[in-house]
């Protein structure tokens, strides 16, 4: 031990050795710093990066869990080629807007209006209107066609100014088809044109039940048309972006007055009868037709 300190006494070092051993010192500290930092900054940001592609991985897998059919995909799906392409073109209208009520959300997809649309029930003298909309339950139950119950639900155009019992499925020769897919329930709604009323409010309505009658609708002063405050059943009331300049005002009125229904009160009255409900099953999902009671003629819905 004395011999290591006598040859460390021995050691000649320059003046400004120690001060030069001091800067040295520090700037491997300042460089371990440096590295620790470093390495700090690169692991939050790993971990950034991690979160971020965690959340759109979720945000991708949500949306993909609640992904609608296209109307022109539904169209596909009820092997209508023609209306599926109007679906997709210019003179289709894009809606996607939601109601939640009850224990359903309901989006109303889009419409097309056109003539010829449809492969298996063409009508070569009239325009009609093909509507979509798509019913998913809030808790995520999946929806299938053995349980839903299609015909408990309309889907009807209704036309401010107009009494709900003149302007509806029945009196535009509705023809409305659901299926379910994955888990969601799909209408496909064809009537004839609802152009002529497009310089008018016109709606789309949902609910549970049948035909429009005042224990589910009311009509103010001014013809805007609501649920009435005591309806408890599911409802939606969409309105409907139509191009006024298609709008044919005398043919409006004449199909109201043809229908002989153009009056409306909002007081209860007793109904009129009820409905003898046909179910047919389908491919695609289930067709119903109702008949009044009395014999009347069928009306499809």
């Amino acid at each position: 031990m004395n011999d290591y300190r006598k040859a460390f006494d021995e050691l000649s070092f320059s003046a400004d050795f120690q001060e030069r051993t001091a800067d040295l010192l520090r700037n491997r500290a300042r460089e371990l710093e440096k590295e620790r930092t470093d390495m700090t900054i690169s692991k939050t940001k790993k971990i950034a990066v991690l979160a971020a592609a965690c959340i759109a991985l979720l945000a991708v897998s949500v949306s993909a869990a609640y992904a609608w059919l296209t109307p022109a995909q539904v169209a596909e799906e009820h092997d209508q080629p023609l209306l599926a392409e109007a679906f997709q073109g210019p003179d289709a209208i894009e809606i996607n807007e939601t109601v939640e009520s009850g224990d359903f959300s309901i989006t109303l997809l889009g419409l097309v209006t056109g003539r010829n649309l449809d492969v298996l029930n063409q009508d070569l003298e009239k325009d009609h209107t093909y509507s979509v909309l798509a019913l998913r339950r809030l808790d995520g139950t999946p929806l299938e066609n053995e349980t839903f119950d299609f015909s408990g639900y309309t889907m009807t155009p209704l036309v401010a100014g107009c009494s709900p019992a003149a302007v509806n499925n029945w009196t535009l020769s509705a023809f409305a088809q659901g299926f379910a897919k994955d888990g969601v329930y799909y209408y496909l709604l064809d009537t004839q044109s609802i152009e002529m009323f497009a310089d008018r409010t016109v709606y789309m309505a949902f609910y549970e039940g049948f035909a429009p009658s005042n224990d589910i609708f009311t009509v103010a002063e001014d013809g805007t048309i609501a649920f009435a405050e005591d309806f408890a059943g599911v409802q939606a009331l969409f309105t409907l972006p139509l191009d006024p300049a298609k709008a044919d005002r005398a043919a409006a009125d004449a199909f109201v007055e043809s229908t002989g229904m153009d009056g409306w009160t909002n007081e209860r009255t007793a109904p009129e009868g009820d409905w003898d409900i046909e179910r047919h099953e389908t491919e695609d999902g289930e067709e119903i037709f109702l008949r009044p009671e009395d014999g009347g003629t069928d009306e499809s819905h």
